[in-house]
């Protein structure tokens, strides 16, 4: 049953992404986003302060359920938050932004067209009209 949670938690995650970064960093959270969006020589930008967020939300949730019998699930829910976590931070922050210098070039369709959509979303530099909200996951129009 734990590892069904996590698993359904870690695909879950993109649908939750998906809402977050079009509702909430393109929404009322814009300011801390915004960095992302804009061209800059830092490295660090205010947008990381949302994988701090994440971060300690899936902590906690590990924590709570690890240390409380009856919230036991939350732990494999934490668990599945993380796990996300680290995939997105190596497909955005490694292999797309490579905010960590890789030789990495995409072969694979599925690479190729969650890359292109993330591109196509950073073509826009406002907090309107952007498209292409997912991390893990691009509808076919952008292969």
């Amino acid at each position: 049953m734990g590892i069904l949670l996590w698993l359904v938690t870690f695909i879950g995650m993109e649908g939750m992404a998906w809402l977050t970064h079009k509702y909430i960093m393109h929404g009322f959270m814009w300011r801390w986003h915004q960095s992302h969006h804009v061209h800059h020589n830092n490295p660090v930008e205010k947008n990381d302060l949302f994988s701090v967020v994440f971060g300690i939300s899936s902590t906690l949730t590990i924590i709570a359920g690890a240390e409380i019998p009856e919230l036991w699930p939350l732990f494999y829910i934490g668990l599945g938050i993380a796990t996300y976590g680290i995939f997105y931070f190596i497909f955005h922050d490694i292999i797309v932004h490579r905010r960590i210098k890789i030789k990495y070039k995409a072969t694979s369709r599925y690479m190729k067209r969650i890359m292109k959509a993330h591109y196509v979303h950073h073509e826009v530099h406002t907090k309107e009209g952007a498209q292409a909200f997912g991390f893990l996951y691009a509808p076919k129009k952008f292969q």
